[in-house]
């Protein structure tokens, strides 16, 4: 990790999620297969990572597969699970040996065997490190997540374990995926797309977007650093006006 001082940022984001796009298009642009942008991408990954501590985030969320994406031609889809399945293997002991926090959302029935195996090691030999928390969402889609969620609250009600009354906005976040972690402060998307993509969706009603042009294999610890001083120049109101 970064053993650089962590910037003057009081009012920086405690929670990041980036939407990592832009991949395919930046291997184009060098003639080279898509699958080359995504290895490139997943190399981007550690320094972003890294930078984290000086920067204050002690949350990052990113999203690495979602459920649309399996629309990709088999070439890419293979080729992308056999990328989580090296990069997990590869990056578990650095992880790790760096205190951070490993996380997997999103839902795993989909998923080979073999990933999903290095998904729940890589889980449990972190799941005692205090450093940054790093959730990576995979086959996630805001959506299908609001959808399980619904379905195991309903199953609690039908069991008589919640009452039907004492369903509210503050109940269901306890079924999401995410249920231990902090809403995002900040959500970033790189390659010059303005949406959202069914990330987070119930997670960042009142997190701040940040849209940028950036190609996510060029994205860098500076440019996350400008991002968030620009965050702290943000008002924040959730609805309030100011006093």
């Amino acid at each position: 990790m970064s053993r650089d001082p962590k910037i003057e940022s009081p009012v920086g984001p405690r929670h990041v999620a980036i939407i990592m796009d832009g991949n395919g298009r930046w291997a184009q642009a060098r003639g080279r297969p898509r699958l080359f942008g995504h290895h490139a991408g997943a190399r981007r990954v550690r320094e972003v990572v890294e930078a984290c501590p000086r920067l204050g985030i002690e949350y990052l969320t990113i999203f690495a597969f979602s459920t649309e994406n399996w629309k990709r031609t088999q070439v890419e889809v293979a080729g992308l699970m056999s990328l989580f399945r090296r990069y997990i293997a590869k990056e578990t002991r650095a992880l790790a040996a760096n205190n951070v926090r490993v996380r997997f959302i999103g839902d795993r029935v989909r998923l080979d065997t073999k990933l999903v195996e290095l998904m729940d090691a890589l889980e449990a030999q972190t799941c005692g490190n205090t450093g940054v928390n790093l959730t990576v969402a995979l086959n996630y889609g805001g959506r299908d997540e609001v959808a399980r969620a619904t379905k195991r609250l309903a199953q609690d009600v039908a069991e008589g374990k919640l009452r039907p009354e004492d369903v509210d906005e503050e109940t269901l976040p306890k079924y999401l995926d995410t249920c231990v972690l902090p809403d995002p402060d900040l959500v970033i998307r790189t390659s010059g797309e303005a949406r959202i993509s069914n990330f987070l969706l119930w997670q960042s009603a009142y997190a701040e977007y940040e849209f940028i042009d950036t190609l996510w294999p060029d994205f860098t610890a500076a440019e996350l650093e400008r991002l968030c001083r620009s965050f702290g120049t943000r008002e924040r109101r959730f609805g309030k006006v100011p006093a």
